[in-house]
């Protein structure tokens, strides 16, 4: 046990040379006992323009309250948030990415210049999550991250909604599935509450794989965002970080090579987001730890995927809580011999020991998590694809529900918006490989999602029929036969930024290969004709980041 548990912020309040900082510490409404207590951060994603993280600002508010019935000082500040779901198929989609590490960058400065003993996080759309590890990894200092939850499931005419429903409209109602009215009906009511977007995409797939990993409480990614249960996290997240500072028990003792092995079995189990490559890649590297796409293809290799949950499946991941939730999942995988039981975790405990009185969930009845023994798919949906238009890697979610060979020809578009005007001008047919260029980490800039093409390709019936490659990446909600963070990119000489029209390219998801079918003298040609472009944005956070990025190989990482 440790016995001094304000190591940190002693050096502000016990100081007899800081009588300054002592004075301010009086002007924020300190008494003299709390010179002796330790300070902890409580870092709030939360603000009014998305629902996602709408309803952060009172969870930080309940999990202060917390950290006070635990004789500990709670000081909350906040930091930023950027909605995908409201930015994805427009340029603000570009800073969705670079937010990550601004919220990082933002939270490490608080912690580290203010002196804080423990991080609370309270996270809720996509990057706040992998932006508090990275910090926490940083850090180094006792921390807990508590998810903000996921929202409820909309309902129109009978039918359940997700915010996926929203973006799939736009196809149907281009290929005149749906009237205006359905159009409409379906936009005003997939996201009736707050919370996270509610199938297994990004924010759901971070926190689950968060949670496997060691840094949030039991059942924290499947708590729902309005449930009791989440609130009731909220206030036990001071009673653990009291046992954290207790034990000096920081991100680097949990945060071990075979509990990121734990995180990315379950990513693989659930078929989570393609996003969470590079997000892990990118904590893993902050904590000192070298974890790299072969990695997410050997475990991918290793395990099979089990989950009916949307995007390819039926279920969202309220339906998952009522049926035991993320433990539930972990406790069968523990039986199974999956997990490494033995990892520490934010409980001050296992996993193993966590789990100890949690029924598994194939001992439940529900239809949600199959049995190994009858898997949707034998081994892992995330697919490290290498050949000529990846030689350093790209990303594929092949649940197999799309098939896992695909050959065809391109069709080109230069960026997104233009892909937009091929689907709505009919240029795009069964058969084409649509490539869509310049869309990487520094050609965009920012890597932004590519869920608005996705889904209009579904919508309008083609998504069964054409694959999709890009040097972008996907959203969670993505599904079809898609190819994202290829690399090198096109802004960097990639071969995905030289293809042209009507070039066959051959995606094999067996052999994990992605080429284009063209002669070495060829592809030499029209490699030495190009030229390096100009970034496309010549000030601000986008030029740095654009300048500073490291590729999606890498994780997107700026600090290397």
């Amino acid at each position: 046990m440790c016995n001094i548990l304000n190591k940190y912020s002693r050096i502000l309040t016990k100081d007899p040379t800081q009588p300054a900082t002592q004075a301010m510490f009086y002007g924020i409404g300190f008494q003299e006992e709390d010179f002796d207590k330790a300070q902890i951060g409580i870092a709030s994603m939360g603000y009014d323009g998305n629902t996602c993280n709408m309803h952060l600002n009172s969870l930080a508010e309940t999990v202060k309250q917390g950290v006070k019935e635990q004789n500990l000082v709670g000081l909350m500040f906040h930091t930023i948030g950027i909605s995908d779901g409201m930015t994805n198929g427009t340029d603000g989609m570009r800073y969705s990415l670079v937010s990550r590490d601004i919220i990082a960058d933002s939270i490490e400065t608080v912690c580290a210049g203010q002196y804080y003993d423990g991080l609370i996080t309270v996270p809720g759309c996509d990057k706040n999550m992998p932006g508090s590890l990275i910090a926490m990894a940083r850090l180094d200092r006792p921390s807990i991250m508590v998810y903000g939850g996921s929202i409820a499931p909309g309902h129109y005419k009978g039918e359940d909604l997700n915010i996926v429903s929203a973006f799939e409209a736009l196809g149907n109602k281009i290929a005149g599935k749906i009237s205006e009215e359905d159009f409409q009906g379906v936009v005003k009511n997939s996201c009736p509450s707050a919370g996270a977007c509610g199938g297994m995409y990004t924010a759901n797939t971070m926190a689950s794989a968060i949670e496997a990993l060691g840094m949030s409480l039991p059942y924290s990614s499947s708590y729902p965002a309005l449930s009791r249960e989440k609130k009731e996290e909220c206030r036990f997240a001071g009673h653990y970080m009291k046992i954290l500072l207790e034990k000096d028990l920081k991100p680097s003792d949990i945060m071990t090579p075979e509990a990121f092995e734990n995180a990315l079995r379950l990513i693989m189990i659930l078929g989570g987001s393609t996003n969470a490559v590079l997000h892990f890649i990118a904590i893993a590297k902050a904590i000192g730890h070298d974890l790299t796409l072969d990695d997410f293809q050997r475990i991918s290799d290793e395990t099979p995927f089990l989950a009916d949950l949307k995007p390819s499946g039926k279920y969202l991941m309220e339906d998952l809580h009522k049926v035991g939730g993320v433990p539930a999942v972990m406790k069968y995988l523990l039986e199974l011999g999956l997990l490494h039981g033995d990892c520490l975790t934010v409980t001050g405990k296992t996993v193993a020991e966590n789990l100890e009185h949690v029924t598994s969930i194939i001992d439940r009845e529900q239809n949600i998590i199959r049995d190994i023994k009858n898997p949707i798919k034998e081994t892992g949906h995330i697919r490290i694809l290498y050949g000529n238009l990846a030689e350093k890697g790209s990303v594929a979610k092949i649940t197999g529900k799309e098939g896992s060979y695909f050959r065809g020809t391109a069709i080109v578009f230069d960026g997104e918006k233009e892909f937009i005007k091929g689907i709505e001008d009919g240029k795009i047919r069964e058969g084409n490989v649509v490539v869509i260029k310049n869309e990487g980490p520094k050609g965009a800039p920012g890597m932004p999602e590519m869920l608005k093409p996705t889904s209009a390709l579904m919508g309008s019936g083609l998504g069964k029929n054409v694959a999709l490659i890009t040097d972008g990446r996907f959203s969670g909600g993505t599904h079809g036969f898609v190819v994202g963070h290829i690399t090198p990119e096109a802004f960097c000489g990639g071969l995905i930024g030289l293809i042209k029209d009507g070039d066959l390219i051959e995606l094999d998801a067996e052999k994990n290969t992605i080429n284009a079918l063209l002669s070495n003298e060829e592809i030499a040609a029209r490699k030495a004709e190009f030229q390096q472009p100009d970034y496309k944005i010549k000030k601000g956070i986008l030029y740095k980041y654009a300048k500073s990025v490291a590729d999606a190989s890498q994780g997107c990482v700026t600090d290397l």
